[in-house]
């Protein structure tokens, strides 16, 4: 075995020599506890007979002490950082080494050797120097460091007085590194102005920052109020723009959870924010009781969110993850990420199309998955209006050729990603989800493989979000474009819906749907204008808004859940289930199937609204769309549809010439 090198062994003498000299400095306190008891007991004249009494005392208390110090493991070096807690435990190591040296003295020296009152007077003032000088040597400290970068820290407030706010407080003034002169408090409840925590003054309420700001001198204001909602959170942001300084969000504590100092962890404010969503409370136990282990497949795996289930799924410890993607970029991407980020992992990258159930079969044999993630799938709403058979070929017959891969091999678990467009669709995406919806409930009926769905609504920064676009126009100086002042999506964050997506796996017993709750719906018009604020700009001010219509497909308000649907709770609060009170006819959707890939193979898109009105009695098709159905002329193979679905499920197929009630609708 090699020797330690020698800055290790240098490292090593000089920690040696920094303890003996604190245990120096320690035993030099103790002495002076005893002499200045006897000293005060005495009023300074002690009798000539007490000497020897004196020495005794005195060095037994000294070494009685030093070994209760080491036994309490109190910190001998770093005086400067004593803090509450380690003033604690020094009052219980000096009280015990000061009880346990009286013990000792009054056995040697029998009960009247020394004064009874030396013995808590002993007591009294060994607490008073011991921390005295510990709190000396951390003002000292933090004065030198204070002058070190005076001039350089940045004036600031913190807004927010409660438990988060004087966290940060004590962590700002411990890391001088940070560099931020904290000048006071704000606070909204009235009744905190003038109060004074730790040294800070509460300086006044939220309407009082650009006065307050102007008095002092603040640059930056440090937002501490991980609990704020979202219009607490935009009322806010407009204080401190009107103010004129920068500001900072103090995280969550399942954000400090995560990481390490609070105050390294001070951000930006994000656009999550704003929304004022409650961090989800995941069941880590169960999952990690299902996950671990076992072989889990993401399609999707290079999307947003089927890259964010990957790294979610990661922490659980499975067997194997494999990664299933058409996309070869973003796919390396998330390989190289969970390299990094879980070098334990086994993670296979895989290249393939869902659509080829041969490339299916083929992983299914070599990996055997327990555990199918399906996250692949178009969702541009606009763009699959343009691409129908894209969509139908995708979304449908991809889903189809996964799921009957999965029964087919044995897959445990099958979770399949939705969307709440899904629901009274109007969109060929949102219907060709709501479709492969039927798809899964149908295999459900003949298969031991446990299917599920999960619908969710809009998230934040996911490909194709309109966050990304809006900040986009922001920093190209406008304008921001809204399609109607009055639409309203639901929202959630990436992380978010990937690990309710994980929980609702644990729930499910077969043939759900599982709807996330995403909380209120949010304008995407006040969106917007929480998107300006949050780069410091004044809506309609500095950057202009302007509408140009809902564009094909879309819907002023989203919807979660059919008329048909009814309520089920599950063992989650963030999680609902929704069960149809229909059965899905397995023979009546492999004829569909059928009959859709026929008219997938000719293109005829007439054909394709009219299965799809039959399939989804409450599909109302867009305006353009049905345009371009009742314009072009149906191949010469098309054959009408005769299947028609149960009575009580829907009135019937669909004739063509409701085509043309169908534009009025719409």
């Amino acid at each position: 075995m090699s020797s330690p090198s020698l800055p290790a062994r240098r490292s090593s003498t000089e920690r040696r020599g920094r303890r003996f000299v604190a245990y120096l400095k320690n035993l030099v306190v103790f002495a002076l506890s005893v002499l200045f008891a006897f000293e005060l007991r005495f009023d300074g004249a002690m009798p000539a007979r007490y000497l020897p009494a004196l020495f005794v005392a005195l060095v037994i208390w000294a070494l009685a002490k030093t070994a209760a110090f080491l036994v309490g493991a109190v910190n001998q070096e770093q005086w400067r950082h004593t803090s509450i807690y380690e003033a604690e435990r020094i009052i219980l190591a000096n009280t015990a080494g000061s009880i346990a040296g009286a013990t000792a003295i009054w056995f040697l020296l029998g009960q009247w050797g020394i004064p009874r009152s030396v013995y808590v007077l002993e007591w009294i003032v060994s607490c008073f120097l011991i921390l005295g000088v510990r709190l000396t040597a951390r003002v000292a400290a933090t004065a030198r460091r204070a002058r070190q970068t005076d001039g350089k820290r940045t004036k600031t407030l913190i807004y927010g007085a409660g438990a988060a706010g004087l966290a940060l407080l004590w962590e700002l003034r411990q890391n001088q590194s940070l560099m931020f002169d904290v000048v006071g408090l704000i606070d909204d409840n009235p009744q905190t102005v003038g109060l004074i925590f730790d040294g800070k003054p509460v300086l006044g309420t939220g309407e009082e920052l650009g006065a307050l700001a102007r008095k002092h001198g603040v640059k930056r204001v440090l937002i501490a109020i991980p609990s704020a909602t979202g219009p607490q959170m935009v009322r806010i942001l407009k204080f401190a723009i009107d103010a004129g300084v920068d500001y900072k969000m103090v995280p969550s504590l399942g954000e400090l959870i995560q990481g390490a100092d609070l105050g390294k962890q001070i951000r930006d404010v994000a656009v999550e924010d704003l929304l004022g969503r409650k961090p989800v409370q995941l069941d880590q136990a169960r999952l990690r009781e299902r996950i671990q282990g076992k072989v889990v497949m993401v399609t999707g795996a290079g999307g947003s969110i089927g890259s964010e289930i990957c790294r979610q799924i990661a922490q659980f410890r499975p067997l194997a993850l494999i990664g299933f993607d058409e996309a070869e970029t973003p796919l390396f991407q998330i390989d190289r990420e969970l390299s990094k980020s879980f070098p334990d992992l086994v993670f296979h990258p895989e290249i393939g199309s869902i659509t080829r159930p041969d490339a299916l079969r083929r992983l299914m044999q070599q990996y055997q998955p327990s555990i199918l993630y399906h996250a692949a799938a178009y969702k541009h709403v606009t763009m699959m209006e343009r691409h129908v058979f894209a969509a139908i070929e995708n979304n449908i017959f991809g889903t189809w050729q996964v799921a009957l891969a999965a029964a087919n091999h044995g897959v445990e678990d099958f979770v399949m990603i939705s969307t709440d467009k899904a629901v009274r669709p109007t969109s060929m995406m949102g219907a060709s989800k709501r479709v492969a919806e039927l798809v899964i409930r149908a295999l459900q009926m003949e298969s031991g493989t446990k299917f599920v769905a999960v619908r969710f609504g809009n998230v934040l920064g996911s490909n194709g979000s309109v966050v990304p676009i809006f900040k986009e126009q922001i920093a190209a100086g406008g304008p921001v474009t809204v399609t109607h002042p009055e639409m309203r999506r639901y929202f959630m964050t990436i992380p978010e819906a990937a690990q309710l997506v994980l929980q609702a796996f644990t729930i499910g017993r077969g043939g759900e749907v599982f709807v996330l709750d995403m909380g209120e719906s949010v304008k995407i018009l006040d969106l917007a204008r929480d998107l300006i604020l949050l780069s410091g700009l004044q809506p309609d001010r500095d950057i202009k808004i302007e509408f140009t219509g809902p564009r094909p497909g879309e819907k002023l308000f989203e919807e979660l859940n059919l008329h048909d649907e009814h309520l089920v709770p599950t063992s989650h609060a963030q999680i609902r289930s929704y069960v149809s009170p229909y059965d899905v006819d397995v023979r009546r959707i492999k004829a569909y199937m059928q009959e859709l890939q026929q008219i997938v193979n000719v293109q005829d898109i007439a054909r394709l609204v009219l299965l799809l009105k039959e399939l989804i009695p409450d599909y109302n098709p867009g305006s353009q769309l049905l345009k371009v159905a009742m314009s072009v002329e149906p191949p010469a193979t098309s054959v009408p549809s005769k299947l028609q679905l149960p009575a009580t499920q829907t009135e019937g197929p669909v004739p063509v010439k409701k085509l043309a009630s169908a534009t009025r609708m719409n």
